[in-house]
Order: C-alpha cells, then structure tokens, then sequence
C-alpha cells in the first residue's frame, strides 16, 4: 500500500511528466556528480545580484525534476555496472547498514591499552567514548602507519606484534563484541617494501582477520577494495565488511559494503553518491583534521549516514568539543532509533523545507515515514517549516524534542496541506515521525530519551578547541663521573642553540604535532631555544650485541613482555660475527635496564645532539654536505622476501664521527632517547635515522639523518615497541 504522505509527490509528478519529457541526452544525468557528492538543484543556491534574483525557493516543478533526473540516472548506472546487491543481503554484513558511529582507534590510546598493567583496557575506552559522546557502533583499530616500515615487519605482522599476540588480538577484538562493538583493521596496499606474505595479500588479509574474529577491514589510500579480498574472505566462511578510504567505482558498489566519505562541504547539503545507488550502503565520513565537526554530523544525518569519531590523529589530539560531542551523542540516538528508516529504496533527498538554510531529507517505510532535518544557518528559525499531505488518522512527532505535534492547514489547500511547526536552533538538528495512530514503544523510547538531552540548546556547551598538553618522563640522574668512563666521550658543558623539527608525514604546522618540550606550552612541529646543558659523558658506540650479553648473563634480565625481545637472536646469543653490531630489538624498557645496570642512563635529545653536532650548527656529525659513503649502504628490502639484513659494526665508519669523536650517529640505527607523554599517547624520540629505507610508498617512517631533525615513535606495549631499526646508546652525568 502506498504511503499518503507520497500522494502529493506522486500526483504532482504525473501531472508534470509530460512538460518534462526531454530530448534524450548523450549522458546519464544533468547533474552530473562531484566525485563522491551530487550537487542540489541550481535554484538551491544562493544568488548575487550580478547573477540574477538573490534567492527564489525551488519550485515543486524544480524539485521534482531534480529528482526525476537522479532517480533515472540510478536505474541506468545500475544498468551500466551490472550491479549485484547480494552481498548487502550476507546475515554476517547487515551490521554495517546501522554502524553509524566509528572512531579510527590508534592501539597507542592509553585508554585502550594500559602500559603500566600490561592488559587491553576496552571496557574503559568504551566507557569514555559513551559519557563523552553517546558511544560507537564499530572501531577501526590502527596498528600500522605511522610506525610502520621502520623495520621489516608487514602490516600484518605489526597486527600480531600487539600486545599477547594473535590470542591478545583475538580476546581483544571479542571484548568488543561484548559490548556490542564490531571491529575493522586497516589494510594498506602501498606495503611493498616490508616483510612479504607467505601468500597472496587477499589470502593473507582474510587468514588473518579470521584468526582474530575482526569483522571488517578499513582499504587506506584505496579507491575501492577489490573484489579479490571480499571473495578471499568469503572462501574462508568469514565475511568482512571491506571500507575503502577514498571514493570506489561505482562497480565496487557491489562489495563494498562501506567506505569513508571525505566530502566538500557546501552550505546545501549534498547527496552522497553511493548512498543514493545503493541506500543500505553505509558511508563514514572522515574529516579527521577539522575543529569543528558541524559540517561531518549535518551532511551524515542529511544522508543517513555516519561518521569516523577520530580523535587520536597518528598520535596527535583532535578531540570532539563539549558542543559537537553532544551533537553527536544526539545525532547518534535518532539515527540508531530510526535504522530501518534510513535504508529506505524511497529517500527523497532534499525534501521541499519553508525556510531557507533548513534542509531534509524524507525516508518512507511501510505506513510510516521519517524526515532528518539540519539547519545549516547561523540563525534559529521557528514557526512553518515543512508541508505535508493533510490526512486523516497521522500523527506526527518530533523526534529530536520528543513531543507530538499539531498540523495546521495550509491556507489556501482548501484542506489538503498540512503545515508543521517546530524550532531549530542555529546549526542544529530535527527529526519527525509520520504514524497512523500510536507510536510503536520503540519510539516512544526515543522521544522520551530526547526530550531529556534536548532540554539544553547545544550551545550551551562550550565549543572552542583544544590541544592536549605533553610531559617529557624524567629521567634519574646518575652518579657523575669526574673523568671519561670506558668507551665514552666527554661532551663539555655550556649554551647550547637547540633547534630541531619533526619529521612527521601528516599535520603541518597544526598545534598538537610532534612533541612539548619543558619550556614550551604546547606541542609544535619546530622547536627553538638557546639551553644550558651540564657536561656529560656519552657512549662512543652505539650498545652492541657482545654488550648486551655481558648485561643479560650478569643480570638474567626478562622482560615480562617478551614478543619480539631479540628477535635476531638465536638460542640466546646473538648471530656469529655480529659482536660489534648495535643491539636492536629491544624496547625502550629494555634500554632503561641496560642503561641502569651500566651506572648510566639514555641521552635527553638535545644530549644527543649536541654530542652529534657540536656548537657550530653543523648539518651532519662530519659537517655541512651529505656524503653517503660515511654512514652504511641503504637496504631498500627489495630482494625477496624482503628482510633486513642486519646493521653494520658500530666502528665501520669513523669518518662519519662528530666533532668530540663519537661514533655511528647517523644512518645505521636509530637510537632511543626522551619519551614523551599525554592522557592519551605516550611517543618516543629516536634520533640518527637508520640502514631500512623500504620502498615503494611516501607513508614508511620517514628518515630524519639531519642534526636538526628527529623521529618520532608511537609507543604501545614493549612487544609492538621493540623495532630492528632502533638501537640506543648511553650517557653519564658529569661532576
């Protein structure tokens, strides 16, 4: 049975089809998409004088035009593409058509994993995200870039590098399900240089999140995942909803169950492309940088989708303001109360709306039928908003304040238009519910549930950004040394010009990136002060392995994490021939212990650099021009299965040393030195850059050889922190 509420869009279409009727175009649409976004009608814009009349409403004619055009261009793109819905049928997929709210989740959040008890904290990120912002429906857990290619481990086995292993992932990902979350890993198919698979990467993908009961995968820089994975996975009788980052074709539709949407935001709202093909497909939009998250929550409720909840940017704190959180925590509770609705084959976007900058969108359902509302002005508005078909026995609620509305007649409709009138508030949000009779319990829930949050307009809650401040972990000092000790150089005391910059892939210069030293107030990329440095002695050589040994048979040191502790090493001992190569693999722990046994500790960075530099500012330890025959040959991974072959001794290249004469500084290993931590993410400086180059993408860790640059590591749990490509050496206080 039709629903009375589309008899008027119906009989005013039959009425028009005639003077609609057009010569047949050599295309499928007069409006013609923007990548993933198809634009509104042109009458929807605002006009300058020089342009023609300053704002005429659309006509019904306009907008049934409109929506006749896209409504064949979906039927005949459909055509195109052969499309096969089948697999937004699967039982193990249906998830995805309610997942509306997903953070990408770094496995560094503190929240998550605690460093200090050495267990997955799910219960309590969970708990945050829900007295914050109303909770999530999946999370993209992030093991991977930006720590990823600073050694030989593939994304896969960054994965199973995660605290407890496979069984740790496994037990994590199901305390998820517990609380009803599901969960995606990224997969990224710019890793060519790492560790290769022992089998094709669809293979490898669906082995693995099978193993660990995942339920999706995140495709990151893809256009779209290829079919190979979703039947990779299927093959081993476990689905995964696959979510490319950018826009898919529009024949991946079909498997693509989900992918992020990373839109243009004009002021009318635009439709989402794969939304409109297919209305079950589910689409996160990701705008992980922007301050202010109005336009993501506006343009997904519009579209009856989601939004990736991303604060934790690569280690960098973009957090939801109060306003927006509760933005979001509201937006969440009606799209949640209304799923069935919002995978409707007859959404009607941009539905006929009274005033200008209130937009909607109308999703019918049986009898029944449900409009998401944004109002994308600056202004309240009140009084008319929305006609409706005047019948007899519907009601109509509004959702978003939880209370049932009277209709007016339309003067003029002799009786057959209704109007509704109800308030938004400046950049906010409605919903309304058309029934014949009484509401289900359902929602009568939902309404009860909105009055109450809604008693407060959002802005009362404060909406100005923030940036989570650092500390840098102090360091104990040691006895101090009158004189050089074995093996180390003494580094004369004084004014030191500290000048060092991040070199991070992503963020620019943005408040948050890289680390907060003790004097400045907040995290920043460039740093700069003239410091006073006390003398100091530090290690000639990086630790080497015949090193590390003497300390382990001395002390039997084990570390309670223990994945990945020596991994070159066999039988205890490390390879023949290898004495004099710097340890690796071992995490900053690890170094500390080291370092503790020895009477000494690591280097604060500027230690560190000013033993490579000295005070003539030079640019490499050996001076201002790179010369590449002074630090050792790049292994670029590029012979199979491309492994690391191994560091070179520490005293291969002495003319590579600085002006005091230490040793192997740059381009062998990187080497630990401050760690640095805030609520959310502890990082760790390394300094001196490495041998690994891997090729075959810009998103590997990047090389930082230059005394005025430094790396930055994510730190999780030792395990997933210890790195073929990270050494240390040691320093010690002078009298």
């Amino acid at each position: 049975m039709r629903s009375p509420i589309r008899l008027l869009t119906l009989a005013a279409a039959m009425a028009l089809a005639a003077a609609m009727a057009l010569p047949a175009a050599a295309q499928d649409t007069q409006y013609p998409a923007e990548r993933q976004q198809i634009p509104p009608p042109d009458c929807m814009n605002l006009h300058f004088a020089w342009e023609g009349p300053l704002q005429v409403p659309c006509s019904i004619r306009e907008h049934l035009h409109w929506l006749r055009d896209l409504e064949h261009w979906r039927m005949e793109r459909r055509i195109r593409i052969a499309y096969d819905p089948s697999r937004y049928e699967l039982p193990a997929l249906l998830w995805t058509q309610s997942s509306f709210m997903q953070p990408q989740l770094m496995v560094q959040d503190r929240y998550f994993y605690d460093p200090v008890a050495g267990r997955y904290t799910v219960d309590r990120y969970l708990d945050d995200l829900d007295k914050r912002y109303g909770g999530v429906d999946a999370v993209l857990v992030w093991a991977t870039y930006p720590n990823l290619g600073i050694d030989d481990r593939n994304q896969l086995e960054m994965v199973e590098s995660m605290p407890g292993g496979i069984d740790g992932v496994r037990q994590m990902v199901a305390d998820f399900h517990r609380r009803g979350v599901r969960v995606l890993f990224p997969m990224m198919m710019w890793d060519q240089g790492t560790h290769q698979p022992g089998q094709s990467w669809p293979e490898a993908v669906a082995a693995l999140m099978k193993q660990i009961g995942a339920d999706g995968v995140n495709g990151d820089t893809q256009d779209g995942v290829p079919l190979g994975y979703s039947l990779a996975a299927e093959k081993t009788g476990h689905p995964l909803a696959f979510e490319p980052e950018a826009s898919p074709s529009d024949e991946a539709l079909s498997w693509n169950v989900m992918n992020w949407g990373q839109y243009n935001f004009l002021f009318v709202p635009m439709v989402d492309r794969f939304k409109w093909l297919e209305t079950r497909h589910m689409v996160n939009i990701s705008d992980r940088w922007a301050q202010d998250k109005t336009d993501d929550l506006q343009y997904a409720f519009f579209n009856g989708v989601g939004w990736e909840s991303w604060e934790n940017v690569w280690g960098i704190w973009n957090g939801i303001n109060p306003r927006d959180a509760e933005a979001t925590r509201r937006v969440a509770a009606i799209e949640r109360g209304v799923a069935p609705f919002l995978v409707s084959p007859g959404w009607e976007p941009l539905y006929p709306m009274h005033n200008y900058g209130v937009y909607a969108s109308r999703w019918p359902l049986g009898g029944e039928t449900v409009w998401t509302i944004v109002n994308r002005a600056d202004y309240r508005t009140d009084g008319p908003q929305m006609n409706l078909p005047l019948t007899p026995g519907m009601r109509y609620f509004d959702l978003y304040h939880g209370v049932e509305l009277k209709p007016a007649p339309k003067p003029g409709s002799e009786g057959r238009t209704a109007m509704l009138s109800f308030a938004m508030e400046a950049g906010g949000y409605g919903a309304i519910l058309a029934t014949p009779g009484e509401p289900r319990e359902a929602m009568k829930a939902l309404m009860s549930r909105m009055k109450a949050m809604t008693g407060q307009p959002l802005n009362a809650w404060p909406h100005e950004p923030t940036v989570l401040p650092q500390t840098i972990v102090k360091m104990t000092p040691t006895l101090p040394a009158s004189e050089a000790p074995a093996e180390m150089v003494r580094i004369p005391g004084g004014k030191f010009d500290f000048k060092v910059q991040g070199t991070e892939i992503e963020g620019g210069a943005s408040p948050g990136v890289d680390v907060q030293y003790p004097w400045e107030d907040s995290p920043r990329r460039f740093h700069e002060k003239v410091i006073e440095v006390h003398a100091f002695f530090i290690d000639r050589f990086p630790v080497t392995n015949a090193q590390f040994k003497q300390f382990l048979d001395a002390t039997h040191y084990a570390p309670h994490d223990a994945l990945n502790f020596l991994r070159d090493w066999k039988n205890g001992s490390f390879p023949k021939g290898w004495e004099r190569h710097p340890v690796t693999w071992v995490s900053l722990e690890d170094a500390r212990a080291y370092a503790q046994w020895a009477g000494k500790r690591l280097p604060h960075e500027w230690e560190w650099q000013l033993a490579a530099q000295g005070t003539d500012g030079r640019i490499f330890p050996w001076g201002d021009e790179w010369e590449p025959d002074k630090i050792p040959l790049p292994d670029w991974g590029q012979t199979a299965p491309r492994s690391m072959r191994g560091p070179d001794p520490v005293d291969a290249h002495p003319d590579g040393a600085s002006p005091y004469g230490v040793m192997d500084l740059v381009g062998n290993v990187w080497q630990w030195t401050d760690e640095f931590t805030d609520e959310h993410t502890r990082a760790a400086i390394v300094r001196g850059g490495e041998y690994y180059q891997p090729r075959g993408s810009i998103w590997y860790f990047p090389p930082a050889w230059r005394n005025d640059e430094h790396g930055k590591v994510l730190l999780m749990a030792p395990g997933y922190d210890r790195s073929g490509g990270i050494g240390f050496r040691c320093v010690r206080d002078g009298e």
